[in-house]
């Protein structure tokens, strides 16, 4: 699956995403951040805070229960304000 991050999360690890194998038992967008939070110190940092993280599952705008099973992307982004 395709891991993308955008706007802080990109700054604060680094990169602008990851090729990850999705563990067999991690089957929500919130399985997934507590599966990368734990196999990778810059993620538990950067998602330490539940409140301030966005997500769309292929392209979609999502939930942190959104089932991930067959999706392809899973882009991580903060809240976005306009004007």
């Amino acid at each position: 699956m395709k891991v993308l991050y955008f706007a802080r999360f990109r700054q604060a690890l680094g990169r602008g995403g990851d090729d990850i194998a999705v563990p067999a038992g991690v089957t929500t967008v919130r399985g997934l951040l507590d599966h990368l939070k734990a196999t990778d110190a810059g993620c538990a940092a950067a998602f330490a805070d539940a409140r301030l993280i966005r997500v769309a599952v292929d392209q979609t705008h999502a939930s942190l229960e959104t089932d991930i099973a067959g999706a392809r992307e899973v882009a991580f982004f903060p809240p976005v304000t306009g004007g």
